[in-house]
């Protein structure tokens, strides 16, 4: 399913971001937070293309066929490398091109290995528990996540 494009946030309409980022869906999964307006919409698009330019490290908005699906990323969380996949719920069946895309990104910037978090209102995903070198529960915030820890190959 391809018709994906990857964009620096700055590049996204900033309105459809907002619209997305709220979406009482997507905040379920994630962690507690303010709505965004549009105040904290830019601070957000700020603080992630600073995440952007430090090595290592790579936040882009995903399109689908030029409409805004989400945002994904590799970013450095408590000394070590993660990824996020967001995705509006249209736009869930490109969850898995989005994750193949990111490995690809990892090998490219001299990864060996990345964790992805999943919130405790995400099921259990099999792939990711057959790729994992180690799945554990983590607090963070005072959350909890199931924590996948993937090769990179």
């Amino acid at each position: 399913m391809r018709g994906i494009s990857y964009l620096t946030l700055d590049q996204a309409n900033p309105e459809a971001l907002m619209v997305l980022l709220n979406e009482p869906l997507i905040r379920r999964h994630l962690i507690e937070h303010e709505p965004f307006d549009h105040g904290r919409l830019m601070q957000w698009v700020s603080d992630k293309l600073m995440i952007d330019r430090t090595p290592g490290c790579k936040i882009r908005a995903v399109t689908h066929q030029g409409r805004l699906a989400g945002w994904c990323g590799i970013q450095k969380e408590q000394g070590e490398y993660e990824i996020a996949i967001v995705l509006g719920d249209a736009f869930w069946g490109l969850g898995r091109e989005v994750f193949r895309d990111l490995m690809v990104w990892a090998g490219e910037l001299g990864h060996h290995e990345v964790l992805i978090h999943l919130l405790e209102t995400r099921r259990e995903y099999r792939f990711l528990r057959k790729l994992a070198s180690v799945v554990q529960q983590t607090t963070i915030a005072d959350r909890q996540f199931t924590t996948y820890r993937l090769p990179v190959t």
